[in-house]
């Protein structure tokens, strides 16, 4: 009995010390726990979503989701490389705002001068370790040096497929300034980010970049954490008014109630950007099915929707393409226009959106 209960104690004592890596970012504390815990958002110890929201559902079984998590299809990742196109990003034409995807999450915008970049996952992992959560062969193409200064770094919210540590503290130097959700500066500043670069928002806060650029931090359904602990700091999706023109970038996020309050609020949208992949049926409130995303966007009032969250991690158990495949037949049906770039191809709002279908592989 004594040495199992050593052996637990050991088992513990490691798990105590793993967590303690840069990797997992560090709690708000100070004046940034203040702010927390005015905000209308934060009750009983934590974030909450603007309606009642489980991370799995009611009779979700772990046993199954085990066997699932073990027994995943073939098909969950590709069987080739996904194809892509080489971009040079630093001589991006900007005359309007032009969007660079570069697989999942990750994607560029350059509009008159201004460079934007959004949850970018460059390590080839979406996990704090490396035998996890690895990117496709063929879609980690770009990187930190392929990226031009930045203005503004946007972040959703801190996990690790849209939230890197070792991405992150190699873009620093080229920052001017990171713009996320309540709490996740802590992440950024353990990292080395200073307080001045760190602009952190609360649902329906508003942030005046410049004369003709603002930022809105908008609801998403969704949660956050990079350790056990879930919502310490917010999830959020933004609202970008930029050179005239209105762009949602999404973040994660369950279909909801929020959609129509933001898009009566702030739209209509020429571009809306919203995740498309890593739903499940154990998991249906926190990621969209293909299928409510002409919803969404309808709520939103969104003229195209770039579809994202997919082509580089499988982090659910669905086909690697099931999730555009799904998509593309439901917005025909709905009318909803919807553009499908490979990674690295730009689009240009409102004037070039690339409709390829080069996924049927």
């Amino acid at each position: 009995m004594l040495s199992i209960v050593l052996i637990l104690v050991a088992v513990a004592a490691g798990i105590v010390i793993f967590m303690q890596q840069n990797v997992f970012g560090s709690n708000p504390a100070a004046a940034r726990l203040d702010r927390i815990l005015k905000s209308a958002h934060y009750r009983d110890g934590a974030f909450q979503n603007l309606e009642p929201t489980a991370v799995m559902r009611q009779d979700a079984s772990y046993r199954d989701m085990l066997n699932d998590f073990f027994n995943k299809p073939k098909d969950n990742t590709p069987p080739r490389p996904i194809p892509s196109v080489q971009t040079d990003l630093k001589a991006l034409t900007d005359e309007k705002p032009t969007i660079v995807w570069f697989g999942h999450s990750s994607y560029l915008i350059k509009s008159k001068g201004v460079t934007i970049l959004v949850d970018p996952v460059f390590s080839g992992n979406a996990s704090p370790v490396s035998f996890f959560g690895k990117a496709y062969p063929g879609s980690n193409t770009y990187g930190v040096d392929d990226m031009p200064d930045i203005d503004m770094l946007v972040l959703s919210h801190d996990h690790y497929d849209h939230l890197d540590y070792k991405t992150i503290t190699q873009l620093i130097p080229k920052v001017k300034k990171f713009y996320t959700a309540l709490g996740v500066g802590a992440h950024l500043e353990r990292w080395g980010a200073t307080p001045d670069q760190i602009v952190e928002l609360d649902w329906w806060d508003s942030h005046s970049v410049a004369s003709d650029i603002t930022l809105t931090a908008v609801p998403a359904r969704h949660f956050s954490g990079r350790s056990i602990a879930r919502g310490k700091t917010l999830w959020t999706a933004f609202a970008l008014k930029l050179h005239g023109y209105s762009i949602l970038l999404g973040g994660d996020s369950g279909y909801g109630k929020h959609f129509q309050e933001i898009g009566t609020k702030y739209g209509p949208f020429d571009l809306a950007i919203l995740e498309c992949g890593q739903y499940g049926k154990d998991w249906p409130s926190i990621h969209m099915f293909p299928e409510e995303i002409p919803t969404a966007a309808r709520d939103l009032q969104a003229k195209t929707v770039l579809p994202v969250h997919w082509a580089k991690f499988s982090l659910s158990n669905h086909s690697w393409n099931d999730s555009i495949k799904r998509l593309t037949k439901a917005a025909q049906e709905k009318n909803l226009d919807v553009t499908t770039p490979q990674i690295g191809e730009p689009l240009v709002v409102t004037s070039h959106y690339p409709r390829t279908v080069w996924w049927n592989f």
